[in-house]
């Protein structure tokens, strides 16, 4: 690849910018609170800690993938692809956030999940053709979401039926 020059470097930090952008978002919608700490969690969940060490390397993981992706898009339509499959993304995982831990909906989130992990597909798939590496870091975050989603239905299991705020 070379040196990168100031404008490559410049993609790269936005990319940086805006996925950690759409951590924080998650991020502050996720109170664990009271209700979180009550809610019986299957004997294989990971520490709580180790869910912000995970959702920090993949987050990373996503910039630079986003960045890879974006540098190898030799066309406006690729471009448009490139940030049109991570615009989706990005807004279905803030939304989890929202239902799971501002709404305390895991029932609701559970449904929402598939959104979520059929969008990393769709960018593993949509970036395939563009750029391998991009498409090859976002398997880890496949494989964290495909594991949370089991942890959301284990919780929505074991502590089920959830009140409606609505």
């Amino acid at each position: 690849m070379g040196r990168m020059n100031r404008s490559s470097l410049q993609r790269l930090s936005l990319a940086v910018v805006l996925s950690y952008t759409t951590a924080g978002l998650g991020g502050a919608l996720t109170e664990l609170g009271p209700w979180y700490f009550s809610l019986r969690q299957p004997d294989w969940k990971p520490p709580d800690p180790a869910f912000g060490v995970i959702w920090t390397a993949i987050f990373t993981l996503c910039a630079i993938s986003a960045w890879l992706a974006w540098e190898a898009a030799n066309t406006p339509a690729l471009r448009r692809r490139v940030a049109l499959l991570f615009a989706v993304n990005a807004v279905s995982n803030v939304v989890w956030s929202a239902l799971y831990f501002k709404l305390q909906r895991p029932d609701w989130a559970l449904c929402e999940v598939v959104v979520l992990w059929l969008s990393i597909v769709a960018l593993i798939v949509g970036l395939w053709r563009i750029s391998r590496w991009a498409s090859g870091l976002l398997l880890p975050y496949w494989l964290w979401v495909s594991v949370a989603s089991l942890l959301n239905l284990e919780t929505v299991r074991l502590n089920g039926p959830f009140a409606g705020l609505l």
